[in-house]
């Protein structure tokens, strides 16, 4: 909706918040979100708390800087290999070649650590180096610090004196005392040593710090190599422990595996078993060759059955028609000899009779080859039957002597038994005693070597600088810390600060248009633009005119009410200029001071108010002999005359109703009217029905949003018509950035240019 259609704004229905009015027209500006320069202007409006932190951190900083003695730090870097297991007596002596695969190497690099760091390594190094300067053990207090321990002492003596603690017997820590005696001093040696492990490798950095650069140097290359030396008379010990439990165990196994093959060997004598693996192999194996002999036999004598008892099934006939016999060759050929024969004796017969020679010697033939093949077929069923009893006679002598090797099979299985039991006990304790043998020459390898798996590889020299303090350092983290303090505190003190600060929360919180801003007048409290004022001033109320001629609509009188939430946020001297600014275009402008509870536009213009508002609502005056012509042509004043006790009811009544319409008559072009704040009385609420719009007012870095929105929503309940919010009390000088990024303001070069 334009601010050009005030019918269709007063028709239109009220949003869901009454301090939400609908936006006037969409805005030319890019929606970017914050910008460099906004942030800017934050830290701009609290420069001096950012400037105030920034200077009080950099200050402790250097005091601390400044105050602390120069500590400096020596290093010396070990390289640690991974402990040989063959170190220790058992130690993977029956594992696999995979099993180190689930050792986690850290466990023993964290150790090492610990023992680098441990008091007794520091006892040994303290105790050399005590010699030298047992002092330079502790740190160097600072300043603070030792301020802290004088007063610790004195709390302390007096607390003792009176009976509240028990005073402690004299300290023993002086410098010559020994090492082993001096607890603190190891703790001080302690706390200076830190063990820095080197990422992905197998180097560490121990690392002192000392105020005496040479005995730092001294100090951690004397931790190196007393760890060194410890490490290795370790490995040396734990060798001559290894060697001589593995001795004697190697012993003992020898003398087990001994005994258990002298066992294995009487056994065998004493059961017949000298050679119980070969003999098993025998035995197995004629079993088997038995087993196989007697399903043959069986087979072939369950067929030569079947032909002896188609034999026995044949009695009396022929036995040529037994198969088997049929395909006997030799009787085959017998009975081709036979048929030739008798085919020869029917054709003699066909020519000559019986008695015929050859025919007789035919027959002789005849009788002669069928004797012969009678006797072959006796012969073999003779051989069938024969066959079949000595296959039946097989079958049993193969089946007997299967059941006798089965027999000896059991008895060698039996024997079996307790000859695996030795057998397995001698070969585990001879597997035993090789690998404890075989780790015995291992160990003994190893110590003879007299190798370690840690080493210095690069020793510390005496440091030249401190690490500690470093002033261009410490400035410059200090300032950093600074800077991120101050500005953290900067935008913490703006996120608190929930007052409408700038246009944007005019528009964004409270959802209503903007007409425009009032500078703020340093050193005036009610400035005009009647006298002299800055023009930035002036031009913000031209800019304010221009703005309420194209919000307020098209009547022919405009009656436009002024208000705010609270008190001193300036309405009254926003509704002075802006009558004074229309008068100055031309217009012909009331100016009235609704604000009977505490009237203040007589003192702002300088005029006595003697007759006004109250005596016009009472009949007491009319509007011409109250108002008062102000030196500004074109504008007249309606001060508030003098207070009634009831401004609320007046200003709700008739005749003031009566009064506006009577100054539609068109005598004025403008009737601005000045009233009390929303939140403190009712007078603008109940003001509001009977004008043509609401200029509403805020103070800038004043008014608080909640505040504002609930006095919108008690101003706009009987829904008048918005013109738009006027911010006053602008500082921009203070807010600089923000009003040139989105105002152009301080373009002082255009409001003095001289004409062309």
């Amino acid at each position: 909706m334009r601010m050009d259609e005030p019918a269709q704004q007063e028709a239109s229905p009220r949003p869901e918040s009454s301090s939400r009015p609908p936006a006037t027209r969409k805005s030319f500006l890019p929606d970017g979100g914050a910008h460099l320069l906004d942030r800017l202007s934050i830290v701009y409006r609290y420069r001096h708390v950012a400037a105030g932190v920034f200077l009080l951190v950099l200050l402790a900083a250097m005091l601390r800087t400044f105050t602390t003695a120069p500590v400096y730090r020596a290093q010396v870097r070990l390289m640690i290999e991974k402990e040989d297991e063959r170190t220790t007596a058992l130690s993977g002596a029956f594992s696999t070649p995979s099993s180190s695969y689930w050792e986690d190497p850290q466990v023993y690099y964290q150790t090492q650590y610990r023992i680098l760091a441990s008091r007794e390594l520091a006892r040994r190094v303290v105790k050399l180096l005590d010699a030298d300067n047992v002092g330079a053990l502790a740190r160097p207090r600072s300043t603070t610090a030792e301020v802290t321990r004088l007063l610790s002492g004195f709390a302390t003596s007096a607390l003792s004196r009176i009976g509240w603690i028990q005073k402690d017997a004299p300290s023993t820590n002086a410098v010559g005392a020994s090492a082993d005696a001096d607890p603190p001093a190891l703790d001080a040696f302690l706390d200076n040593v830190s063990i820095e492990p080197v990422q992905n490798s197998r180097l560490v950095d121990v690392v002192f710090v000392s105020s005496n650069p040479s005995f730092a140097a001294r100090a951690v290359n004397a931790l190196a190599d007393e760890y060194v030396q410890q490490n290795t008379e370790l490995r040396r010990q734990n060798m001559d422990t290894s060697l001589e439990w593995i001795s004697a165990e190697v012993a003992k196994q020898q003398k087990k595996m001994e005994e258990s093959e002298r066992a294995m060997a009487l056994y065998r004598e004493e059961q017949n078993a000298l050679s119980l693996e070969e003999r098993q192999n025998i035995v197995v194996a004629r079993l088997n060759q038995l087993n196989d002999a007697v399903t043959k036999a069986r087979t072939v004598r369950v067929q030569k059955e079947a032909l002896h008892d188609q034999i026995k099934a044949l009695g009396d006939v022929s036995g040529d028609t037994i198969p088997a016999i049929l395909q006997n060759s030799y009787i085959q050929s017998i009975k081709t000899r036979l048929a030739e024969l008798q085919r020869e004796k029917a054709a003699l017969l066909e020519r000559y009779g019986e008695k015929y020679p050859d025919v007789l010697k035919l027959n002789a033939t005849l009788q002669d080859v069928s004797r012969q093949l009678e006797s072959e077929i006796a012969k073999a069923i003779d051989a069938i039957r024969n066959d079949y009893q000595g296959a039946l006679a097989e079958e049993r002598t193969l089946a007997a002597a299967l059941e006798e090797q089965k027999g000896a099979a059991m008895d060698l299985n039996r024997k079996s038994v307790s000859y695996t039991v030795l057998e397995r006990e001698a070969h585990s304790n001879r597997q035993v005693y090789e690998t404890l043998l075989q780790r015995e020459n291992e160990l003994q390898v190893l110590a003879n070597s007299r190798g370690s798996n840690v080493r210095v590889t690069d020793r510390a020299y005496t440091p030249v600088v401190p690490f500690t303090p470093r002033p261009l350092r410490d400035l410059a983290l200090a300032s950093i810390a600074g800077l991120v303090l101050s500005l953290g505190l900067v935008f913490f003190l703006d996120y608190l600060n929930d007052t409408v600060k700038n246009p944007d929360d005019v528009t964004d919180k409270l959802k209503i248009p903007f007409l425009g801003l009032a500078p703020k007048v340093k050193g005036d409290d009610r400035p005009t633009i009647a006298r002299e004022v800055p023009h930035e001033f002036g031009e913000a109320f031209r800019s304010l005119r221009t703005a309420l001629m194209f919000s307020s609509g098209s009547e022919a009188t405009r009656l436009v009410m002024v208000a705010s939430a609270q008190p001193l946020e300036g309405k009254t001297t926003v509704a002075c200029n802006l009558a004074l600014a229309l008068g100055l275009d031309g217009a012909r402008v009331l100016l009235i001071d609704a604000d009977m509870r505490r009237p203040a536009l007589h003192r702002v213009l300088g005029v006595d108010n003697g007759t006004g508002l109250s005596h016009v609502l009472t009949g007491q005056a009319s509007l011409d002999t109250a108002s008062v012509a102000l030196e500004q042509p074109g504008v007249r004043l309606l001060t508030a005359g003098i207070p009634p006790p009831n401004p609320s009811e007046l200003l709700g009544s008739g005749a003031m109703k009566s009064l506006l319409d009577a100054t539609r008559n068109g005598e004025y072009d403008w009737v601005i009217i000045d009233t009390p704040p929303v939140l403190a009385v009712t007078d603008a609420v109940v003001l509001s029905p009977l004008v043509s719009g609401i200029a509403f007012v805020i103070g800038c870095e004043m008014t608080r949003c909640n505040h504002a929105a609930r006095a919108l929503d008690t101003l706009l309940a009987n829904r008048p018509r918005l013109l738009g919010a006027i911010l006053n009390h602008v500082d921009l000088e203070r807010n600089k950035y923000y009003y040139r990024r989105y105002y152009g303001y301080k373009n002082r070069n255009y409001y003095f240019a001289s004409p062309a």
